[in-house]
Formats: C-alpha cells, sequence, structure tokens
C-alpha cells in the first residue's frame, strides 16, 4: 500500500521540480531579452542623503511637489540664507524684500547622470511654478550642470554663467544699462547657461561660450524650440528669450 502511494507522490515531486526549473530558465530567458533589448528598468537607487521627508521640513511658507521619493519645497529665505546673499545677490538699496522672496530646494541630473540637490531664490509669485518645471525636469531625467545661488560666485553672472550654473535672483541691471534685470525681482532662470548664451551682435555672454553661438549645430545641452526644458517652462508660463527679436538669450526663461 505504501509502496504503491509513495511512487505517484516521487513522480509528482519530480514533475514539479522540473516545472519549476523551467519557469526560472524561461524568466532568465526573458530578463536576458529585456536587458539585451534595453527595455527593462533598472531600479534607481535612492542616496538618503539627497532626500527629505515632508515632516522633517522646517520653516515658514512651506510649499511642497514630489517625485517618487523626492520632496521639492520652498520656504521663507532662512536666516542662514540671507547671510549668504547681503551685500552680494541682495543689495541694500534694492527695491524688494526677503518676504517677496522664497528659497527652493529642487533635484536635478547633472551632466554625469548623477543625481543632485539644487538651491534657488526666486519671487513668491513664480515660486510653485519653479517647482513642478524642476520637478518635471527631474522626472525626465533633464540634464542641468548645476543650481547653486549666484553668491557662491559673488554675485558675479559672468562668473556663475562660466561655471555653466542655473541660477535665478540676482539684484542687478542689464549689463550695459541702467535698466533692472527680470533676475532683480527673482523672475527669470538661466538654465546651462555656458551652451545656452545671450546673443546680440557681435557680445557674447558669457564670454566663454563662443562656440555655441551657431544655434544650426547640434550638440548636447542645446536649447532651442523643441527642447523639453523649453516645452516645460513654456508650459507654466514663462517666456523664452530665444525667441527674442534683436537679441538671443537662450537660457533665459522669465515671467511678467
Amino acid at each position: 500500500m505504501l509502496k504503491t502511494l509513495f511512487l505517484p507522490l516521487c513522480f509528482a515531486l519530480v514533475l514539479g521540480m522540473m516545472a519549476s526549473c523551467v519557469n526560472q530558465a524561461e524568466n532568465k530567458a526573458t530578463e536576458k531579452e529585456e536587458r539585451s533589448s534595453g527595455e527593462t528598468v533598472v531600479e534607481e537607487q535612492v542616496d538618503p542623503s539627497l532626500t527629505v521627508s515632508v515632516d522633517g521640513i522646517e520653516g515658514e511658507n512651506i510649499d511642497t511637489v514630489q517625485f517618487k521619493e523626492y520632496v521639492f519645497f520652498s520656504q521663507s529665505v532662512p536666516e542662514t540664507v540671507k547671510a549668504r546673499m547681503q551685500g552680494k545677490s541682495m543689495k541694500d538699496e534694492a527695491r524688494i524684500g526677503y518676504d517677496e522672496l522664497r528659497y527652493l530646494t529642487v533635484y536635478h541630473y547633472d551632466f554625469e547622470g548623477h543625481i543632485q540637490r539644487g538651491e534657488l531664490v526666486c519671487n513668491r509669485a513664480i515660486a510653485h511654478d519653479l517647482l513642478c518645471v524642476f520637478r518635471d525636469l527631474f522626472a525626465e531625467s533633464y540634464p542641468i550642470n548645476s543650481i547653486r545661488l549666484v553668491d557662491d560666485f559673488d554675485a558675479s553672472d559672468e562668473a556663475s554663467m562660466q561655471a555653466n550654473n542655473t541660477s535665478c535672483f540676482n539684484y542687478r541691471t542689464v549689463p550695459g544699462t541702467s535698466r533692472l534685470s527680470r533676475h532683480a525681482f527673482g523672475m527669470a532662470v538661466d538654465v546651462n547657461p555656458l551652451q545656452n548664451p545671450f546673443v546680440r551682435g557681435e557680445r557674447v555672454r558669457p564670454a566663454t561660450a563662443k562656440d555655441y553661438v551657431d544655434r544650426t549645430k547640434n550638440f548636447e545641452h542645446k536649447i532651442d524650440k523643441d527642447d523639453y526644458c523649453k516645452k516645460t517652462f513654456s508650459s507654466y508660463g514663462f517666456r523664452w528669450g530665444g525667441d527674442w527679436r534683436n537679441s538671443k538669450d537662450y537660457q533665459h526663461f522669465e515671467k511678467r
């Protein structure tokens, strides 16, 4: 009786093991095919030193948007940031106060494909829109070289641009004029300025960007009318300097 029961059980066990091996082999083969075709989605490793939880954000006038584990947020300008700005991007004669500005923490992919945490100061009127813009750019892995306060460059717009730094607020005039720039009110952002210079006649800013003046050429990080960065800013109501008539400012996005 036991022998009669034992043989069928053994046979069933062997069949089960064979089926399991076949399934594993098929799964591995499928994974291999997906890897070779480039269709496999690799789960991104999150750097815990970069992320911050909503509950962990301190400050006043907090606003947040989120993509996966990454929280993009704005807040009133902290005292430590004011100390960095005073006398540099924030001048004593400024016609705008800190209460009209917001300090943003955003994330971006650098040119090497690494995730970095960046910071911006902007007008409170566009703070939420900028959070959404940079969230959308990050979600598409759009490369931005760096996002740092212009104060890290002693508020020198030229030095910041030559470092290919993306920035916003800087209380300054339009170069060569006495007219205040939109940056002076935190209403404009310059993105990847080295590859996307300001051009007016023979004048190029930054001065090191002459190789990128000819926009008929193809090169990395070029912003044109079909670029995702331009389309994203436009979708939130920003105007692009590349559409200007008498000059071109390919790095520049502003709101009126």
